[in-house]
């Protein structure tokens, strides 16, 4: 069964840009695969909490990046 697991920063998706990501990722493994893995690929986006990730040792923030909220929303 293909597999493809996202970590991304919590609110910083909207849930269209989720679905695309299962979509077009769903898609590339059946390019790989055949149509076969359509009905066994399992993709995971899961949303970590602000703060709880960073990069070459450093802690990062939505506010230290300066992005809020999802591309296409208020934030209300």
């Amino acid at each position: 069964m293909p597999f493809a697991n996202f970590k991304v920063p919590e609110k910083t998706l909207t849930p269209k840009q989720k679905e695309e990501i299962v979509t077009r990722t769903t898609e590339m493994y059946v390019e790989i695969y055949g149509e076969r893995a359509r009905d066994t690929t399992m993709v995971l986006v899961e949303e970590v909490a602000d703060g709880g990730w960073g990069i070459s040792g450093n802690v990062l923030t939505l506010a230290m990046l300066g992005e809020a909220t999802p591309t296409g929303t208020s934030g209300a």
